[in-house]
């Protein structure tokens, strides 16, 4: 028995070897398998701690998609709103181009005018200059300080007081006349071409005479006188002469005073150019 004991020994050794083994085995397994598990439950944690951060990125990506979308919406309606300003502006500024245009046209054409018309005022002082030299070359300037001439459009009115021709409150031709009319004479029949209108003009005070109604009458007769004695003293072809009367209605001044009166009692002497003759004059005004 002893025997068997002994022989058996090296069996029930390894048996018990390999039963310490195996549970050591085990051991390390469930060591391996529980760091494993350890692991895993770490891993896990911070999948979810990254999930949770990266979801709070997503969400916050997603609230700056949306500001993005709402400022993108608004720039596009700003956009069409200062679009629509652009348009109106360029349709306004097209037609301010075209208003200012217009105007720039017009500033040309006035400015055309207005040389027009500096050009034919030039032309016109040097024709009325012609005409008077013309017309005024027969007389002395001492005659020339008795008798008012002036030139005005081609034309020339002499102006002569009624005191210088008739007697005082009268149509009657006066001795002082002569002298004047002398003067005139020889204006019109060194141009014999030319017409003569002989114009008389009175104040505005009645006139109290049997022979005379009114200061119509009166400037008529005197005209009338004044045109007879050009014609029978100085033979002035009674074709040339016409006699007019334009009473008190064509004052040149006040009649409230007696200067103004005595301006106004007057006899003009309108010495017209026919047309050829007047002609003739512009070819001689200077440039």
């Amino acid at each position: 028995m002893q025997k068997h004991f002994r022989s058996a020994l090296p069996i029930l050794l390894f048996a018990l070897t390999a039963g310490m083994l195996s549970s050591c085995a085990s051991k390390k397994e469930f060591e391996g398998v529980k760091n494993d598990l350890q692991n895993c439950q770490n891993e896990n944690k911070e999948l979810n701690t990254s999930y949770q951060v990266t979801k709070e990125q997503l969400a916050a990506s997603q609230s700056r998609v949306k500001a993005l979308e709402d400022q993108l919406a608004q720039a596009k309606k700003d956009y069409a709103s200062l679009q629509r300003s652009l348009d109106k502006s360029l349709s306004n500024t097209n037609a301010n181009n075209v208003n200012i245009s217009k105007l720039v046209d017009q500033i040309n054409e006035s400015n055309q005018y207005i040389r027009h018309l500096v050009e034919v005022k030039s032309k016109s002082d040097s024709l009325n200059m012609v005409l008077t030299n013309n017309l005024t070359r027969s007389l002395s300037k001492e005659e020339l300080k008795e008798v008012d001439v002036q030139v005005l459009k081609g034309v020339v009115y002499i102006s002569l007081a009624d005191n210088m021709l008739y007697k005082t409150g009268s149509y009657e031709i006066n001795d002082r006349a002569e002298q004047t009319l002398s003067k005139i004479a020889k204006i019109i029949i060194d141009y014999k071409d030319y017409d003569v209108l002989v114009e008389g003009n009175t104040d505005d005070v009645p006139i109290s005479r049997e022979n005379i109604r009114n200061n119509w009458d009166l400037s008529c007769l005197r005209a009338s006188s004044v045109v007879q004695y050009l014609q029978t003293h100085y033979g002035i072809d009674p074709k040339r002469l016409t006699a007019g009367g334009r009473g008190e209605y064509n004052p040149i001044a006040t009649n409230s005073t007696e200067i103004g009166k005595q301006r106004n009692r007057r006899t003009q002497i309108i010495i017209t150019p026919k047309l050829e003759e007047f002609m003739e004059l512009i070819e001689q005004a200077p440039e």
